[in-house]
């Protein structure tokens, strides 16, 4: 090990599964869970693109979402499957980089993205009349832009100081992925600086929209209370839960590991909270926000032409 570390400057994933016949069935079900997503959300994408009837800012944004959830499970499966299945771990300095610029653009991305979503829903529930006004095709557009904006520029704020500090401890990663908490438990500096500033960019880019979400979600199952039908009330309590429950399956898991110090948590609960929003959470996603809407199964019976005989 000592040899390798002194003669490379590659990376060594060691990964999410022990080796053996565990090992392999584990893999096999995030396979699976990697061709549902995939699956899933680039059907999403197809689907808002071809329709005319799902060309609206909320679906513009949804495909969005899409996009980047697709990027996210696609730069960490794929690497992770790859070296379990041919038994090497290693991982190019070059290739750590590119798998950080996805994971980091798409997670700071992603936060805005869905905070985007929720004024969106909540400008279309609360105020109907204003809606064409503050919710307009190039408002979305500046919406999306600017997600992909600061997503990138966060990336190039962290990988500026994560490529270019010395690693003397260690090549090896313990994770399936190179993620910026692992990766500064290699570093033979003091990074409490750096450790500052992903703990900032943690806070503006996915604490603030996850509360500006739940304060959009809170005015909106109360103007769900004042509904006169029962019917339609319960209807949309439900959607309205299950959405915010898949805002709070991607963000908590996330907060835990990185708005605290590394030394609280182990390495094999980093590795068990990346699953929920580098792998689950992009399966869930296309689920709830799109599939169970009526527009988005109209659109497949018109396009796809494969939910004819359900809907009769």
């Amino acid at each position: 090990m000592e040899k390798w570390n002194h003669t490379s400057n590659d990376f060594i994933l060691l990964g999410l599964f022990p080796p053996g016949k565990t090992g392999l069935l584990l893999l096999f079900l995030i396979i699976i869970i990697f061709f549902l997503t995939s699956v899933g959300n680039l059907a999403m994408i197809h689907l808002i693109r071809v329709d005319p009837c799902l060309h609206t800012p909320m679906y513009f944004l949804l495909s969005q979402l899409s996009l980047m959830d697709l990027m996210c499970i696609s730069s960490t499966v794929s690497k992770m499957a790859f070296n379990f299945l041919s038994g090497h771990k290693g991982i190019s300095f070059l290739g750590c980089g590119v798998q950080s610029f996805f994971f980091v653009t798409t997670i700071g991305s992603e936060g805005l993205l869905l905070a985007s979503m929720a004024y969106d829903w909540y400008m279309a529930i609360c105020y109907p009349l204003h809606y064409p006004i503050h919710m307009s095709n190039r408002m979305c557009v500046k919406m999306i832009i600017g997600s992909w904006t600061v997503g990138s520029i966060n990336f190039l704020a962290h990988s500026v100081y994560t490529l270019r500090i010395p690693y003397c401890r260690s090549r090896a990663i313990d994770h399936f992925f190179c993620d910026i908490p692992a990766m500064l438990s290699l570093a033979c500096m003091d990074t409490w600086g750096y450790e500052y500033m992903v703990f900032l960019s943690t806070t503006l880019f996915l604490l603030l929209p996850f509360l500006g979400i739940t304060a959009s979600y809170g005015r909106f199952l109360f103007a769900v209370y004042q509904m006169r039908s029962k019917e339609g009330r319960k209807k949309a309590f439900i959607t309205c839960s299950t959405y915010l429950t898949v805002v709070i399956f991607y963000c908590v898991p996330f907060f835990y590991t990185y708005l605290q110090a590394r030394n609280l948590h182990s390495p094999a609960e980093g590795k068990i909270l990346a699953v929920f929003y580098t792998i689950l959470t992009p399966m869930l996603n296309p689920i709830f926000y799109s599939l169970r809407n009526k527009e988005v199964l109209g659109a497949m019976t018109r396009v796809f032409e494969i939910f004819s005989s359900l809907k009769e």
